[in-house]
């Protein structure tokens, strides 16, 4: 409870003005960027010779599966096989990096806005094995739509380079860095307001421009 009422989300009027501006935007977003799109997943396609689009199956609202569309920015490297990813992984292509930095691989993400998978605000989605195991309190993050960004995701923008200074980086984020993130969604979505939402894109992109 909090402060006499449930917890529940974002309320209908909130979540039908969310929906009209993911809508709204990631038609927008398509329409500027398809060519960036289109380059980069060439770019891709010949960089780590597979295709360029990377999808892998994400928990979204309610614990439902789908598949979230990037730009590929990795190779397979026999034996490596983990969800957590630093910013010393081998597997990421110097390319790929590129990618990353200037968050090109996240555009096709729009099209999982536009289906409905995906907010542009919001937890960021995350594999089988965490979400959907969130309990209690904490499961009030699976009410909202996953987001391209999202206070967790601005905090943690540095997470690649956190986990590289870490002996064990699977155990670091399993104990610290995905706790804190669930508080602080689970935070977001219970004091969520549209203007934040504003908010937390306009930071994104100054981050995104200023490198």
């Amino acid at each position: 409870m909090n402060g006499g009422r449930e917890k529940k989300g974002p309320s209908p009027w909130q979540g039908f003005l969310k929906r009209s501006f993911d809508v709204i935007g990631a038609l927008v977003g398509l329409t500027l960027t398809w060519w960036i799109i289109l380059i980069a997943y060439l770019a891709a396609w010949i960089d780590t010779g597979k295709s360029g689009f990377f999808r892998q199956e994400r928990v979204g609202k309610e614990g439902s599966r789908f598949k979230t569309i990037k730009i590929r920015t990795m190779r397979d490297i026999p034996g490596f096989d983990t969800n957590v990813s630093s910013l010393d992984d081998p597997r990421i292509t110097r390319l790929g990096g590129n990618f990353r930095k200037y968050k090109i691989d996240e555009l096709p993400q729009l099209v999982n806005v536009l289906l409905g998978d995906m907010s542009f605000v919001g937890p960021r989605p995350d594999v089988p094995g965490y979400a959907d195991r969130l309990k209690g309190e904490d499961s009030v993050i699976l009410k909202v739509r996953p987001g391209i960004t999202g206070p967790a995701t601005l905090k943690y923008r540095n997470e690649e380079e956190l986990l590289m200074q870490q002996k064990d980086p699977e155990k670091y984020n399993d104990e610290v860095i995905y706790p804190d993130k669930v508080n602080i969604n689970r935070e977001y979505i219970e004091n969520y307001s549209f203007v934040s939402d504003l908010r937390y894109i306009l930071e994104t992109v100054k981050l995104v421009f200023n490198g």
